[in-house]
């Protein structure tokens, strides 16, 4: 089974749909509420929605996902039954299997209801039509290469008493995001000094983006989050407290942290704590998804969904 305990929630949205070919005269007799066992049509929607909540039950591979919702339509044809299936989950991974084995059961379940009358029916077809949701889908569309840099804030790795982890891992990721570092430097927990590095990152290299490690706890050197008052023009809160939900789900500890993120002019500046699991933690949370901010400072907007009503059976 894959670990996806490092995802973050999102909502994951997937359609799927299935085609049960049959006689014109079983369609009738669906229609007219002919089907000596029932109405076909109810009972296979319960099943469907029954079969989008257990499917990790059937499929050994897929994760138990907290289902939010399922929408079963049904339309006769002349010739066949198409069975629509929406299913919807905030959740770290996608919901494509339970909309596909809801619309495969939904079909299994009229086949068994009408197989009495012709046995030559057919499940023509069990197709995703489409998903969304997850990491790909809020992929930020930056067709240009940012420039950041890494700020190291630790007395002891400043003074070469212990070696820098977090700073690496940050690197590595940027990287992995097309963000050309341009400078990485390591600084004693001065605060002086960390107002220094900020400054001169942000007006002299114009970095698009600073992270910083370091100095974000509520020890007597912890001063990052004091420099960053004197720093930013603009905070963002919400960045900080997403990484700090983020791992106050995994350690207690998290709420002792106090990073921030703020703006410098055009310049995004990230506080991280210390530790390397916190930051790749953090990194986590923020990427690519943070790299939309730069979109949103040169005055575009956020994208628009299109929602289309239509006739739902919900999830109870």
């Amino acid at each position: 089974m894959r670990d996806i305990s490092h995802k973050i929630n999102t909502l994951r949205v997937a359609n799927a749909r299935a085609t049960l070919m049959a006689s014109s005269v079983l369609i009738e007799k669906i229609r007219n509420h002919q089907v000596p066992k029932g109405d076909p049509l109810p009972i296979a929607r319960v099943a469907a929605i029954q079969a989008a909540k257990g499917t990790s039950n059937i499929i050994p591979y897929c994760h138990p996902i907290p289902v939010d919702y399922v929408r079963v339509d049904f339309e006769l044809q002349q010739d066949r039954v198409e069975i629509d299936v929406e299913v919807k989950a905030i959740y770290k991974t996608g919901v494509e299997m339970e909309a596909l084995t809801a619309a495969s059961v939904a079909a299994l379940t009229i086949y068994d209801m009408l197989k009495m009358f012709d046995e030559s029916m057919e499940i023509a077809g069990i197709r995703l039509i489409s998903k969304k949701g997850g990491k790909t889908d809020f992929h930020p569309k930056e067709t240009k290469q940012r420039c950041g840099a890494v700020l190291i804030i630790s007395d002891s790795v400043s003074k070469g008493n212990s070696c820098d982890e977090s700073g690496r891992i940050i690197v590595e990721l940027l990287e992995g995001h097309r963000v050309k570092v341009i400078e990485i430097r390591t600084i004693s927990d001065d605060a002086g000094d960390i107002e220094s590095s900020l400054k001169e990152f942000a007006d002299r290299l114009h970095a698009d983006l600073i992270v910083t490690t370091g100095g974000t706890g509520l020890g007597p050197r912890d001063n990052t989050p004091e420099v960053m008052d004197r720093v930013i023009d603009r905070d963002i809160p919400g960045i900080a407290e997403a990484v700090r939900t983020y791992g106050q789900e995994r350690t207690p500890r998290a709420m002792f942290s106090r990073a921030r993120a703020g703006v410098r002019g055009k310049t995004v500046i990230l506080n991280l704590p210390g530790s390397p699991t916190a930051v790749r933690e953090g990194m986590e949370v923020m990427f690519p998804h943070v790299l939309h901010l730069y979109h949103i400072l040169s005055g575009g907007g956020h994208d628009k969904s299109k929602h289309k009503a239509s006739e739902t059976t919900e999830v109870n």
